[in-house]
């Protein structure tokens, strides 16, 4: 059996049978079950993309595919199906990201930490919000993605894992409970993060990239302001022309290009190859600073470890608080940490931040 060559004529055919027969009657006869993943859309219906991909091939092939012949699983049905122009969406809805959660959490808070229900207007503004966000791709959302219905749950989710609520709770997954934490914990930050996050989404100024384009991945699944946030972070701190003024600064009040956390210096290390680089952070994160101009004295110079390390988790420490970590682990191991003078003499602006 030849699997994959099926037109659009055949999909229509099939489509047509599927009305023709009904939904169960269809499966049952095909041997397919429901759909678990992605659902083919067409003329404002929903059918089964696995079972009209596999039984499309009878058009041509005198037989359908059986369930068990989709060896590539359902994504073989999918680019069949999206390479004949038809729409793909998913069955369900996938898991809240924590940008989603931070405007979730932030309406719970200003609610004294209580749910809201699907009437209610903060839920249709949430709602709205959480549509422009557009967290997952549109076929990975399913028809009813971030409703009235399912925000409102997930304010529930949120307010019954509070602390001082003590009836029954409902299954919230971990990341609420992370994100409930961090509210907790850090209040202002993650109301002004929320805040930031509903600003950009209103006017415009926030578009997500999908997921799998950012390399940044592992960073942004822990930064404390998410995802979108930290991209616009991230995409400050590689603005080439502020690193390149930086470094200028820095070689100009006869410092040296070292880390201000470690000490490594990339030229003293790796000789020529290594002459002139170093990274640049952000020391104030975004959701702390807002949006606006960038100063150099925003910027901190940082080797490639020790920038992973700053946003390997949330709280984000400071370039000095990281360095004296690694001067306790240093003195805990019986070793010396060199002091850089790019730590010595760091800008006003990084000492009253850093307390150099």
């Amino acid at each position: 059996m030849i699997k994959g060559a099926i037109s659009r004529d055949d999909i229509l055919r099939t489509l047509e049978e599927y009305d023709d027969l009904g939904r169960d009657t269809f499966l049952d006869l095909y041997g397919f079950r429901e759909a678990s993943a992605y659902l083919i859309v067409h003329n404002g219906k929903e059918y089964n993309s696995k079972a009209i991909a596999g039984v499309a091939h009878k058009h041509q092939y005198g037989a359908p595919l059986t369930w068990k012949q989709f060896s590539g699983g359902v994504g073989h049905a999918v680019d069949w199906l999206k390479r004949e122009g038809f729409t793909i969406r998913a069955s369900r809805n996938p898991k809240w990201s924590r940008d989603e959660l931070i405007l979730a959490c932030d309406v719970v808070a200003r609610n004294d930490w209580e749910g809201l229900s699907a009437e209610d207007s903060r839920i249709a503004e949430l709602s709205d919000l959480l549509q422009l966000l557009g967290a997952y791709p549109e076929e990975e959302r399913a028809s009813t993605y971030r409703n009235h219905n399912g925000a409102a749950r997930k304010t529930f989710d949120i307010a019954t894992h509070h602390p001082d609520y003590q009836k029954k709770r409902t299954n919230g997954g971990r990341l609420d409970r992370e994100v409930l934490q961090d509210f907790l914990d850090r209040p202002a930050e993650m109301a002004q993060a929320a805040q930031l996050l509903r600003e950009g989404l209103r006017h415009g100024t926030l578009q997500p990239a999908p997921p799998e384009d950012s390399d940044d991945a592992e960073d942004e699944v822990s930064a404390p302001e998410g995802r979108v946030l930290y991209r616009r972070h991230r995409t400050r701190e590689r603005n080439k022309g502020l690193r390149t003024k930086k470094i200028a600064a820095v070689l100009k009040s006869g410092r040296t290009l070292a880390c201000e956390a470690c000490g490594f210096d990339f030229g003293a290390v790796y000789g020529e190859r290594g002459e002139g680089y170093i990274e640049c952070h952000h020391v104030v994160p975004l959701h702390e600073a807002g949006e606006g101009k960038t100063k150099l004295s925003d910027l901190a110079l940082i080797c490639s470890n020790c920038h992973r390390m700053i946003h390997r988790s949330a709280p984000w420490p400071t370039p000095t608080e990281l360095r004296a970590l690694v001067q306790r682990h240093a003195e805990a191991q019986g070793n010396t940490l060199p002091t850089p003078r790019a730590a010595r003499e760091s800008t006003p602006a990084l000492q009253s931040r850093n307390g150099f």
